[in-house]
């Protein structure tokens, strides 16, 4: 399996980039994005692109791939409404567009969030930006999507939030967090729980589907489960 990552650099795409590092099955992986990583190993090799809603004389490159895991994505604490909707909507459907024409039979799995609003009608301004970025994935003719809504998510592996307030909240309540693990183990996620989920749909996945956090662990554990 061949795989695009877009938002690598951030706290879920940094734990996918580690699962898919080192998953046998994963023979190659493509990290996308507005800078380089940080990062060297013989399976990943990086696109740099300073404009990521345009995919014009690179299309060659991001062909040949079975997946594509999106988590590229920006809070309503950092930017403005057309901001947000520029971030959390444009880019991804820039990037769907451009990768369903070179890779139809591909798997798009897509980190939306737990309160997305697919009716587009709702009154908080994230939930209706989001809901229409997943109903426009849905559409573009891929062989699958998936629409991760994931509730809150704990950092594993030294994976860091590039969001401020999120990180502040990993450092004076990790014990906290920790303990709801234990106490709601359906509720709280982890990168590496994230990134093993979304491995497991892209292993599998045909049709449009909606994964909130139970399911997502669902995923998580088939991943971990020998056939």
């Amino acid at each position: 399996m061949k795989v695009i990552i877009f938002g690598a650099s951030g706290m879920v795409g940094q734990g996918v980039l580690r699962e898919c590092l080192q998953a046998p099955d994963v023979q190659a992986v493509l990290a996308v994005g507005r800078s380089r990583l940080s990062l060297d190993h013989p399976k990943l090799r990086q696109l740099v692109r300073a404009d990521l809603s345009d995919y014009s004389g690179v299309e060659d490159q991001l062909a040949g791939y079975d997946a594509c895991f999106f988590s590229l994505g920006v809070s309503t604490s950092e930017t403005d409404e057309a901001g947000f909707v520029r971030i959390n909507h444009d880019l991804p459907l820039a990037a769907g567009r451009a990768l369903v024409r070179c890779n139809p039979d591909m798997v798009f799995v897509y980190v939306s969030g737990g309160g997305t609003d697919t009716t587009e009608q709702g009154p908080v301004m994230w939930a209706r930006v989001k809901g229409k970025t997943e109903n426009s994935l849905r559409r573009l003719g891929f062989r699958g999507v998936y629409l991760f809504r994931p509730g809150f998510i704990v950092p594993m592996h030294g994976e860091r939030s590039k969001t401020r307030m999120l990180r502040l909240l990993y450092i004076w309540f990790g014990w906290a967090f920790a303990l709801l693990r234990r106490l709601m183990p359906g509720t709280i996620l982890d990168t590496e729980r994230m990134g093993q989920a979304m491995l497991e749909a892209a292993r599998h996945g045909d049709g449009t589907h909606i994964a909130e956090s139970a399911e997502i662990h669902h995923l998580a554990r088939a991943a971990r489960t020998p056939t």
